[in-house]
């Protein structure tokens, strides 16, 4: 990381100017560049390459792991269920406790770690190429047993990465100590991951001689709606040693930071790094932690949420029409979703620009409308929003997912506001900024932070605000609290995040500018594009992620923030 020092004389309009300058131009050429470059609709590329391959179709790749293939055939058996029916605190038909029912369910169940597999037929590896099932709709079970070695050949195996590659003929499943791997939108993993498609299921980040790792893995012959006249069998089956994981080289430091005040080192290290994750989105936005350890995140020009795997570090479309699905969708620039927060019942909470209200995703899936009007009046397009410790939401309404913005003929309500939702009624709270946006509290919840971008004035309101909360969580004595209006270009403020210890990190003119509770300019995060929006992450709430227009990227931080689920 390339980490530079100035006086705090250094926020000088001059300074300030130029660097806004090369900021905008930067976001021009990227724009320019994403508009003439076709994109891909799914990209599974390989990154990197193995130092040491186990292959468990050899004699010599079983020895060394100490392993011993097992096989049976699984068959589809009848079995007593119910109907789709209420449960004791939710009306919905969405539980088994309605009429009994005989459907099928298919045995053994063979995923479990400690499934007793002493009686199965017990496979050469050399024949794994051998038709197995009994063709058409057929389910098979192979399970493995493997050991991690001191070493593959010259390789020592003790710190690296390895990961199972199966490639079934036709689907397969996969199970590691009794885990299924599965998520909402997941693609590939321990799931199938399309016909005759290779499965990748990393099993550890840091292995270590004598660890054990029990593969379970159920295959299928298919497509099942179009049954071929074949049998199953395994196309591939290896374990690859990796002494990282895969990691793209020119994606691991990518940024700068610009430090103004000495302060600035106690809230990132000189020695963090921004690192790019992913790439060829159009307008990445909205990101949430989610408390199973993945990242999701909006594209609204695309009307996706997409889903980042922190492990396996791939991307995937987590949920589709996020947030429209009209008509006249090709008169919308941005008609997804936008801001994302997740409550603490695990349940994803939307800003949905085309339809114009804010939703949560239960957990059987129905969709509930939280608020889409304030006294009669369509809401604009909900773009922000944070949930305060007691559940109460807070979100943000500028026009920005209209058509025409502002002048738009489907705007209803006049003001541009900051609302809360509290027992299911929506209040509006402030109608001060023009066109809020980003929305964090202090750690305290003492005050709310809201970003402002006025297309129309835009010179002249790129303002951040705090706002105190009265005893019952309204919004009093909103002031300007840090005025950017002195950046040049056509950029004002997006996302706002703030840390443990009240620090601010605002989306704004050149970068996330670090600002003080206090209102001093720290310092500044800078990647190749600018970071519209962020959330804390991993485990321990340290990673910043940066969701910025085509790529994803992460920085750690010293203090972090509250994710999803924590007090």
């Amino acid at each position: 990381m390339l980490f530079k020092t100035y006086p705090t004389n250094y926020t000088t309009f001059l300074t300030m100017r130029n660097l806004s300058l090369f900021a905008v131009l930067l976001f021009l050429l990227s724009n320019l560049f994403l508009t003439q470059t076709a994109a891909q609709e799914q990209r599974d590329l390989a990154i990197g390459q193995a130092v040491a391959i186990a292959d468990l179709r050899t004699n010599e790749g079983i020895s060394a792991l100490n392993a011993t293939w097992k096989f049976h055939e699984a068959s589809i058996a009848e079995a007593a269920f119910k109907r789709p029916g209420p449960s004791q605190n939710d009306p919905m038909p969405l539980y088994p406790t309605g009429k009994a029912v005989i459907t099928h369910s298919l045995n053994p169940k063979a995923g479990a770690a400690n499934f007793d597999d002493k009686t199965w037929e017990t496979l050469d590896p050399t024949t794994l190429e051998t038709r197995r099932g009994s063709g058409l709709l057929s389910f098979v079970w192979f399970r493995i047993n493997i050991t991690i070695p001191e070493n593959l050949g010259a390789f020592q195996t003790p710190g690296a990465t390895a990961i199972l590659e199966i490639v079934a003929d036709d689907y397969a499943e996969i199970f590691v100590n009794g885990k299924l791997s599965k998520a909402f939108g997941q693609v590939g993993g321990g799931t199938i991951s399309g016909w005759n498609a290779r499965n990748r299921v990393l099993l550890t980040h840091d292995a270590k001689p004598g660890q054990q790792f029990q593969i379970a893995i159920l295959c299928a012959n298919a497509p099942f709606a179009d049954l071929p006249e074949n049998y199953i069998w395994l196309r591939s089956a290896t374990v690859d040693f990796y002494k990282k994981y895969p990691q793209n080289a020119d994606w691991q430091d990518v940024g700068h930071l610009v430090q103004i005040e000495s302060s600035f080192q106690s809230v990132i290290s000189p020695d963090a790094n921004v690192e790019k994750l992913a790439d060829g989105f159009q307008f990445t936005e909205g990101p949430v932690w989610h408390p199973d350890g993945f990242l999701l995140f909006s594209d609204p020009n695309t009307n996706v949420i997409y889903r980042f795997e922190p492990l396996s570090q791939n991307v995937s479309v987590y949920m589709t029409k996020s947030g429209y699905t009209g008509f006249d969708i090709g008169e919308y620039h941005q008609p997804g979703s936008n801001g994302l927060a997740i409550d603490a019942e695990g349940r994803l909470i939307v800003c949905q620009h085309g339809n114009r209200r804010v939703v949560r995703h239960e957990k059987k899936g129905p969709v509930t409308v939280l608020s889409d009007n304030i006294q009669g009046q369509k809401l604009n397009s909900p773009n922000d929003l944070v949930l305060k410790s007691d559940g109460t939401l807070y979100f943000t309404d500028p026009p920005y997912g209209l058509p025409k913005n502002y002048s738009d003929p489907k705007k209803e309500t006049p003001n541009q506001g900051v609302y809360r939702l509290k027992n299911g009624k929506t209040e509006l709270l402030s109608t001060e900024l023009g066109g809020p946006n980003g929305i964090a509290f202090s750690p305290d919840e003492r005050y709310l932070y809201v970003s402002n971008w006025d297309i129309r004035d835009i010179h002249h309101t790129k303002t951040l605000w705090r706002f105190e909360l009265d005893g019952d969580g309204k919004l009093t004595n909103g002031k300007v609290f840090f005025d950017f209006s002195f950046t040049d270009g056509d950029e004002a403020l997006d996302g706002v995040k703030v840390d443990r210890a009240g620090n601010l990190f605002v989306s704004a003119p050149g970068g996330v500018w670090v600002l003080s509770n206090e209102g001093k300019y720290l310092g500044k995060i800078t990647a190749p594009e600018r970071p519209a929006n962020m959330a804390w992450g991993d485990a321990d709430g340290k990673t910043l992620y940066l969701t910025a227009h085509s790529g994803l990227y992460k920085i750690r931080t010293l203090n972090g923030g509250k994710i999803a689920a924590q007090k």
